[in-house]
């Protein structure tokens, strides 16, 4: 896809838009263990896509190729799908924790002249 059809999102619009998929659904969200279970899943799933790129253990020839980019798109769907099963924005999460970071490691790594 080219870069000038690249879909842009913001945080809201992410959730908005799990949110109008999850809401079709009966069922809704899964509970918050069974999203942290999820989350976990999708994390080593990355974590293998890593370990076959840049370490030691390469793909069977008989695995299918994935890209880091679809299992990270997997982790974004799956945190947003929990933070609206709990009724928490992500723009005002990530701003929280970016401010806390900023702050606390302001002077930890060698900054650039």
């Amino acid at each position: 896809m080219p870069a000038s059809e690249k879909p842009i999102y913001h945080t809201h619009e992410i959730q908005q838009r799990v949110d109008r998929y999850i809401g079709q659904f009966k069922e809704g969200y899964f509970s918050p263990l069974s999203l942290m279970a999820r989350l976990t899943e999708e994390t080593g799933e990355l974590a293998r896509e890593v370990n076959h790129y840049y370490g030691e253990k390469p793909k069977k020839t008989s695995e299918q190729p994935k890209t880091m980019e679809e299992e990270l798109g997997d982790i974004i769907f799956v945190l947003a799908c929990f933070a609206n099963s709990l009724d928490i924005d992500m723009a005002e999460a990530f701003d929280t924790a970016i401010r806390k970071i900023e702050t606390r490691d302001r002077d930890r790594w060698t900054k650039k002249d």
